[in-house]
């Protein structure tokens, strides 16, 4: 059973090809810049050495035939015919309060897609693009959506309802969604696997922390609170976003700078978080290295991220009456020995321990730092979220 996944932004499409018999990656590559004059096609050969293609890619229909073409090509053929991709699975961002759950992809789902499209401007139009390339080039193949937000769709109205008034939400559906869902699905129950340990029955934090960061409380193998809301914006501190800000703050700023709501919007989403105070970069090697060269800014801005971070854990403890397992994932999670130290030593009051050395050497690989004494297992799990909408596009076509 072969298997593609699809993951389209607004002017890129990532993709991976799987055989889920052998659980093997047969294909992975990314077209970048799409609409543009100096679009191209990036992919990994089965050697690790990398290709690129360079070739004019007006829109998403076009990227994703060079992609099918690839795939069969003479020169980098991975299968002989696309007759043999069995299915075709797509990250769908936004599914508002309609989908809890993956789905195969309907004339009827897409209608409802499109209907949570205010909610998130800049991925579910991009994210159908790819499900409608896909109908015209192989309309055959079934189709699954694997939502960001359909993970949290357990949280209590308590967790989810913001203090504003309630006609907002009857009218707007204005509430916190949360997204990284697949991710946090993922890894939490890949730590349990790993930890042999029931997943519906462990009090679990997942902390997916990179440019985009965000931080889930599971019980039971159901989130029940997480720190993105409506948008990606809310919660963590982030490379490039700013996280939780007095709301006062913005519009002391939009009256002083005379700023627009897209104004704002680009503050927020682009010029904040790490990249913001520091001035720096937002990548966390910039940060390291801006730090190693005495800026002071460099080092505020580090301190906030791993600030951040704590404070959501320390809080998700109390959401939860308690912790069994924490885990890191995702690119700073799984490389930053710095952040996961500074959290872990946050939470010795909870009896957590680590080891200080296993944790200096773990970058991107599965490993448990928590040493025999810890009252908490802490491990590091490497996210695979196409796996994962793999897998559900699996159970869903086989049903």
């Amino acid at each position: 059973m072969k298997i593609l996944v699809l993951n389209c932004g607004s002017s890129s499409i990532k993709y991976k090809l799987f055989d889920m018999t052998s659980k093997d990656v047969l294909a992975q590559g990314a077209i970048e810049k799409i609409g543009l004059s100096d679009s191209f096609l990036k992919f990994a050969l089965p050697d690790g050495n990398k290709v690129v293609v360079e070739k004019n890619i007006p829109e998403h229909t076009a990227g994703i035939e060079l992609i099918l073409e690839t795939l069969v090509s003479n020169e980098h053929a991975c299968i002989k015919s696309l007759k043999e991709i069995d299915a075709v699975g797509h990250r769908l961002v936004h599914g508002g309060e309609y989908f809890n759950t993956s789905v195969v992809i309907t004339p009827e789902v897409i209608a409802r897609v499109q209907e949570c499209s205010d909610l998130a401007p800049l991925h579910n139009p991009a994210n159908l693009k790819g499900v409608a390339a896909i109908t015209q080039k192989l309309p055959e193949v079934p189709q699954v959506g694997v939502f960001d937000t359909a993970f949290h769709q357990t949280m209590p109205a308590y967790a989810y309802m913001y203090a504003i008034p309630y006609e907002y939400y009857t009218k707007y559906s204005i509430r916190r969604y949360g997204f990284h869902g697949t991710s946090h699905r993922y890894v939490s129950k890949r730590a349990c696997d790993f930890l042999g340990l029931d997943y519906h029955t462990t009090k679990i934090i997942t902390a997916h922390i990179g440019n985009g960061g965000s931080v889930t409380a599971i019980e039971n193998g159901k989130s029940v609170d997480t720190s993105m809301g409506l948008t990606p914006v809310e919660g963590l501190m982030m490379g490039t976003r700013s996280g939780n800000v007095d709301l006062g703050a913005i519009t002391y700023l939009m009256d002083k700078e005379h700023l627009t709501s897209a104004d704002v919007s680009e503050l927020v989403n682009k010029k904040s978080g790490v990249m913001g105070v520091s001035g720096v970069l937002s990548d966390m090697r910039d940060i390291d290295k801006a730090i190693a060269e005495g800026n002071s800014r460099a080092k505020l801005a580090l301190d906030m991220y791993n600030y951040h971070i704590k404070k959501y854990v320390g809080s998700y403890v109390a959401v939860l009456n308690g912790l069994d397992v924490l885990v890191f994932t995702g690119g700073v999670g799984e490389n930053q020995v710095g952040v996961r130290q500074y959290v872990c030593d946050g939470l010795r009051y909870l009896g957590v321990a680590i080891d200080a050395e296993l944790n200096a050497k773990t970058r991107g690989e599965e490993v448990e730092l928590s040493t025999p004494k810890s009252t908490v297992r802490v491990v590091v799990i490497p996210t695979d979220e196409e796996f994962m909408i793999a897998s559900d596009t699996l159970d869903l076509i086989t049903k």
